[in-house]
């Protein structure tokens, strides 16, 4: 399948380990699974599905911890359910219901992720190429579905298509050897129980080739 790439850049990210039960500390570089959120804010269409193949970090990882305020709860299904019957006021009180939380954020970051998508049913499976134009076409002209972000949605991320990698500067040799288990992606294939997959993260001269990736959950 033909392989695309992107170039992204963000002042801040957040890629959450999920150990940390409260205070929000990031992995050291983006997820797979948050490089294919960037792919699929640019196209996302249910015929397809995308596969990231390699991350390239370009930034030195740099690090900055701040506190912000959170909403510490969520509108029950009860609650929503019970106003779409009587047509009340559905919300939450900020003022009772915030936190204070730390987090240890990345910053000034950059990657160049490499991704194809596989044709899953419809006109995919006999057009690719109309699939391949169209996410081209989206990505020169900087159009997107929603606003790609880096992990968290307050973390925005620029992109650009890059149609030459090899014309591209090298990827940052310094972020070299293994940064132990990250999240690689939930698994669906279970929708009432959605459970998440890790990999071993090995980058070598700054490259993490997941197509050797060992997948486990």
């Amino acid at each position: 399948m033909q392989s695309h790439c992107l170039e992204v850049r963000g002042d801040y990210a957040c890629f959450t380990r999920p150990e940390m039960k409260v205070e929000r500390v990031s992995y050291d570089f983006i997820t797979p699974s948050a490089a294919r959120a960037v792919f699929e804010a640019i196209l996302w269409k249910p015929e397809i599905r995308w596969v990231v193949e390699r991350i390239e970090v370009l930034q030195p990882v740099s690090w900055i911890s701040v506190r912000r305020n959170e909403v510490g709860a969520v509108v029950s299904m009860r609650n929503v359910q019970t106003a779409m019957q009587t047509g009340g006021t559905l919300g939450l009180n900020i003022e009772d219901e915030r936190q204070q939380r730390a987090g240890l954020f990345l910053r000034d970051v950059a990657y160049r992720l490499h991704a194809h998508f596989e044709p899953i049913k419809g006109e995919a499976l006999s057009n690719p190429a109309k699939y391949a134009e169209m996410f081209r076409r989206r990505a020169v002209k900087g159009q997107c579905v929603n606003q790609p972000y880096l992990g968290c949605r307050e973390f925005d991320a620029r992109f650009r298509l890059v149609d030459s990698p090899a014309g591209e500067p090298e990827p940052l040799a310094s972020v070299d050897g293994d940064f132990g288990w990250m999240l690689y992606d939930m698994d669906f294939s279970r929708t009432a129980d959605p459970r998440p997959m890790f990999f071993r993260a090995q980058a070598v001269r700054g490259v993490i080739d997941l197509t050797k990736a060992e997948v486990r959950s």
